[in-house]
C-alpha cells in the first residue's frame, strides 16, 4: 500500500468499542459501499493485518487524511 493513498479510519461499534486502521483509499470506499448495502460482514485490509467485521454492529466510521508527522525543516537563508 502506497502512504499517498492511506487515509485514516475509525470504526466504532455498539456497546462503545471501536477499533482505527490505516487503510487505503479503495478499501475506505469499499466499507463504505459495504456499510451502504447492507452486507453482513466486511474483510477490511489494513496495515497491521485484516480484521473481519460484523456491519451490523457497526455505529459509525470516522474517515480523515493519514495524519502528518511534524519535524524540523530546513531555511533556505536569503
Amino acid at each position: 500500500m502506497s502512504p499517498d493513498t492511506m487515509v485514516r479510519i475509525q470504526v466504532a461499534f455498539e456497546g462503545g468499542q471501536s477499533v482505527g486502521a490505516n487503510v487505503s483509499e479503495e478499501v475506505a470506499d469499499a466499507l463504505a459501499a459495504a456499510l451502504a448495502a447492507t452486507e453482513p460482514v466486511f474483510e477490511l485490509k489494513t496495515e497491521e493485518g485484516t480484521y473481519v467485521l460484523s456491519l451490523g454492529k457497526v455505529v459509525y466510521v470516522r474517515r480523515a487524511e493519514r495524519e502528518t508527522q511534524i519535524g524540523f525543516a530546513a531555511t533556505a537563508s536569503a
